[in-house]
């Protein structure tokens, strides 16, 4: 969520902020919210002025009363009585009006950096790096999940029976394999110097409205029924909740954390067949990086976050390339956002394995994160982004690992997480 007063004051800026996100029907909502504010800044004042009036008509009472001007009196109480029905009516007005503007403030976008492509969506991304050499192999590559089974590593007809489509059972070296990723990756950021977290994996509504938008909202959430709460999506909404309503003491920033969860997801509409199998699901477990630092900071961490997952990745022998999203690809509160995609050797391209984001203050304004400052507090900004998320980057590494026999390598740094076991037969 925007500043007000920011948008009060650049109303044109944040409009063509709207139009290069191709979000052309939001534009009338910068009018509405300024004669909105308009409306609660004259309620304000009127509201403000009534009760100045209220106090000196009050202080005049015991000066009459003791003159003995009972009828003088009895005119300023009716005028009391007057101004405290009028104040009534002002402050409902104004809350209805507030929460008017509050809602109109929600689904204005934030800003973009100036370096952010303009695009309408992901096709227009632009690759920034590639990192190692992607191969395809003299031998043809299998379906992902093809290559799962033959290892005895998955059973999505059972679990199909259990829960529906999107569900998963992992089994045997392919369950141990996803269990020693995501260990491989908590480890991996413990030594960057992040903390480790493990988060609640439900979440309050005021926690969801903080960290996005409506929109990502209803496409994403699970709603517990009967219940103020929702299932993550990721642990970063509730890593970035942990901070509500908190005032940051400089000294200890930036904060760096490190969460494991698991994540539930709508995942609305249909897909193609790259994106069945363990590729688009409602649940899988994850590996997150959170920060929230100074706002001078956050492009700095913004750099250090993305090339750690690219790091991570070539560890595993994984050849990967980074993307800068465009305009139309980023999310409403996001500032700037890089993708790492992991080259997927039997469709001949890369695919998203991971994504890192700056939301500016928009987390921190919406939540009331906010830094003690010298001459007054403000808010921190906020950044994301994905360590690891199997199953998803199993994809990636079976195909980059697999032998013509249909055996698969495991990565040499993975190894003393599978008890040494070096190829899955």
């Amino acid at each position: 969520m925007l500043d007000l007063k920011f948008v009060r004051e650049n109303p044109e800026l944040v409009k063509e902020n709207i139009r290069k996100k191709f979000q052309d029907q939001k534009l009338p909502l910068v009018d509405e919210v300024i004669e909105l504010d308009k409306k609660v800044r004259a309620l304000k004042n009127e509201g403000g002025e009534l009760r100045a009036e209220r106090n000196s008509s009050s202080s005049k009472i015991g000066l009459l009363m003791r003159n003995k001007e009972f009828e003088e009196v009895e005119k300023i109480k009716q005028r009391v009585v007057e101004i405290n029905d009028r104040l009534l009516v002002l402050e409902k007005e104004e809350e209805e009006l507030e929460s008017e503007l509050k809602k109109r403030m929600m689904v204005i976008p934030n800003i973009i950096d100036p370096t952010v492509p303009i695009g309408k969506d992901d096709s227009e991304n632009v690759e920034i790096k590639r990192y190692l050499e992607p191969k395809v192999p003299d031998f043809e590559i299998p379906y992902h999940l093809d290559i799962l089974e033959k290892v005895k590593g998955i059973d999505l007809d059972s679990a199909r029976k259990v829960a529906g489509n999107g569900f998963y059972y992992l089994t045997g070296n392919i369950a141990r394999l996803h269990s020693a990723v995501i260990t491989y990756a908590r480890d991996f950021m413990i030594n960057k110097g992040f903390l480790y977290c493990i988060p609640p994996f439900m979440i309050r509504s005021n926690v969801v409205t903080g960290v996005m938008s409506f929109a990502e909202m209803e496409q994403m959430m699970y709603k517990i029924e009967g219940e103020d709460l929702y299932l993550i999506g990721t642990s970063e909404h509730s890593m970035i909740g942990k901070f509500i309503d908190t005032i940051l003491d400089k000294e200890k920033l930036p904060y760096t954390l490190t969460s494991y969860s698991p994540c539930f997801r709508k995942e609305k509409g249909a897909h193609g067949i790259e994106e069945r199998g363990i590729y688009r699901i409602h649940q899988f477990e994850k590996q997150e990086m959170i920060v929230v630092c100074e706002p001078e900071q956050s492009k700095e961490w913004f750099e250090k976050l993305y090339n750690y997952t690219v790091e991570l990745f070539v560890s595993m022998n994984i050849p990967v390339r980074t993307l800068e999203c465009c305009s139309g690809d980023l999310a409403d509160l996001k500032v700037k956002s890089i993708d790492v995609e992991a080259w997927s050797p039997r469709q001949k391209k890369y695919f998203e394995v991971g994504s890192c984001s700056n939301l500016g203050d928009a987390q921190a304004r919406r939540l009331g994160i906010r830094i003690k400052g010298e001459k007054g507090n403000y808010f921190a900004h906020t950044l994301n982004n994905t360590v690891v998320a199997p199953p998803r980057m199993l994809i990636a590494l079976v195909e980059n690992h697999l032998n013509p026999d249909g055996s698969i390598n495991v990565p040499e740094v993975l190894q003393p997480y599978m008890g040494g076991l070096k190829v899955i037969k």
